[in-house]
């Protein structure tokens, strides 16, 4: 086994628990461990682009996945106190006075350190997602892959 990967499932697209996920992924990656985040269903949406992109044939629901789902990182509500779409807001308020880095900092910062992102395929289908609408340079396999990585790791968060 690998002491030096870590691997990170992205499930929720809450704005505290991305913030999270990328903080430890930036945080092992600083102490120079290999790290993957697999962003599935709701989490997806960290990695969308934030402009619509035209996108093949989509069924009905796909299409109200996509219209009704945040566009990106900078769309994403707090998972508590939320307070009305307030709450992001709020926290930027916070992470700013304090000099933290934003959650698009945090994002950048994990891609410079060769943090691994990659899209679950399975949702990406159900959910109506091609890969011209993630972010680029963001890899793409299913839940094999995942496992694989897994397989190497010494740790795996699921977030």
């Amino acid at each position: 086994m690998e002491t030096n990967k870590k691997t990170i499932i992205v499930f929720s697209g809450d704005f505290d628990k991305v913030m999270a996920a990328l903080i430890i992924a930036t945080g092992a990656a600083a102490m120079g461990d290999q790290v993957t985040m697999f962003f599935t269903f709701w989490g997806l949406n960290a990695i969308r682009k934030p402009q619509k992109v035209k996108a093949g044939k989509k069924s009905f629901l796909q299409k109200m996945f996509g219209m009704m789902m945040p566009r990106g990182i900078n769309k994403l509500g707090l998972s508590k106190m939320n307070f009305m779409g307030l709450g992001v807001p709020l926290m930027n308020k916070v992470i700013k006075a304090k000099g933290a880095m934003t959650l698009t900092q945090l994002l950048e910062a994990a891609r410079e350190q060769g943090v691994k992102l990659v899209a679950c395929t399975m949702t990406m289908e159900l959910l109506g997602f091609s890969k011209e609408e993630l972010l680029d340079g963001v890899e793409l396999a299913g839940v094999a892959g995942y496992l694989a990585e897994a397989d190497e790791a010494n740790v795996n968060l699921f977030i």
